[in-house]
């Protein structure tokens, strides 16, 4: 039995029927050229809309912002106009919506940025992984990401206004908020992380430097449209793409102590039980400490994701270390994921050779029970 799971929920301006919330996963499918969604993507989350909230694959925000290949941005007219038809989509069928605002960061390749130019990232070094790209026959591989060049403090700035404007059209395309992406190994990650930020400047060394371009986002995506209307992800912990942090209690209890003070519409925090789509068994020991002491800090809705079931996400509820949580894969392969849960019925089981790219097939053809 999960009745904690089906109980109301008061999310910023929403009242939610029940806490199955849909997280975020990239799918690689937007159409070309462009990377505009298409009547594919309305229907996908279309189908998912029984979620408490859906949250939309990452989004760039600019082109500078890419680092996958067939995902889709929010930042031409053309992208705008398209995610207007998914949110309405999802309204038409009770359904709620934040999408979820994206700069990668280092995590991209020169076929990704504009003029062919070399990722942004706060500082030049290697990284530890690989991104999806597309080969010379048109397929979608995995190929190595180069070196990338710092950002100086103006293309720091003009960043800062990319997400304001992102989140203004965001807002413009029905969205009903934006989720600002913090983690996994991307942009605002990689400022935050001591392993990866290793300026100088007003923008690196201190904990409060390392945050500063985060809440500086945070600061104007809530005065565009709204704190209400603006949710935080992080991923304390984390190890994709080389993250890791020298003080990471410190660290993200002073972010989340300036995120309460904001009266953001939730905060989404990623369990570190995965590294990207593996299964972490080296999870860090302090884990559980942190997420308490997080916890406590951060007074207003809290959501989680990573790795969890029906009996884990209810005794998550139940001991009051969330109050909403975000399911993943179970989504891809589940539309009617909420119901299932509810009524303890059987689950489909997602074909990870369909996770990235394609068409149709394992995307919109998982067969709903009712």
């Amino acid at each position: 039995m999960t009745p904690h799971l089906f109980r109301p929920l008061k999310l910023g301006r929403f009242s939610l029927d029940h806490r199955v919330a849909m997280a975020p996963l990239t799918r690689s499918r937007a159409g070309q050229p462009g990377n505009v969604p298409t009547s594919m993507n309305v229907e996908y989350y279309r189908q998912r809309a029984g979620a408490a909230l859906i949250i939309t694959e990452a989004t760039q925000i600019s082109q500078q912002g890419q680092g996958y290949a067939w995902t889709p941005g929010i930042y031409t007219p053309e992208q705008v106009d398209a995610w207007r038809a998914v949110s309405g989509a999802v309204h038409a069928e009770g359904g709620r919506m934040f999408l979820q605002l994206w700069h990668v960061g280092r995590v991209s390749h020169p076929v990704f940025q504009p003029d062919g130019g070399l990722p942004v990232a706060p500082s030049a070094m290697p990284v530890p992984g690989k991104t999806f790209i597309v080969d010379d026959e048109g397929n979608g591989v995995w190929g190595d990401i180069p070196v990338s060049q710092a950002l100086s403090v103006a293309g720091i700035r003009e960043i800062v206004d990319d997400y304001r404007r992102a989140a203004r059209n965001a807002m413009s395309a029905g969205m009903d908020g934006v989720e600002i992406h913090a983690g996994n190994g991307y942009l605002l990650d990689q400022f935050i992380n001591s392993a990866s930020n290793h300026r100088d400047d007003e923008y690196g060394g201190s904990i409060e430097n390392r945050a500063r371009l985060l809440l500086d986002v945070v600061e104007a995506v809530c005065d565009e449209v709204g704190a209400q209307n603006v949710a935080v992800r992080l991923t304390p912990m984390g190890r994709f793409m080389g993250m890791g942090d020298d003080t990471p209690e410190a660290t993200f209890g002073y972010i989340v102590r300036r995120l309460d003070a904001l009266n953001l519409a939730y905060l989404h925090l990623v369990e570190p039980a995965m590294v990207g789509t593996v299964k972490d068994n080296d999870v860090d020991p302090r884990w559980d400490a942190i997420i308490k002491q997080l916890r406590s800090e951060f007074r207003g809705v809290l959501m989680l994701a990573g790795g969890y079931d029906a009996a884990t996400a209810e005794a998550a509820l139940v001991s009051g270390r969330a109050d909403i949580i975000a399911f993943g894969r179970p989504f891809i392969a589940n539309p009617d994921l909420p119901v299932r849960l509810r009524d303890e019925l059987p689950l489909n089981v997602a074909d990870s050779s369909t996770f990235f790219g394609g068409g149709e097939v394992g995307y919109i053809d998982y067969p709903a029970l009712v």
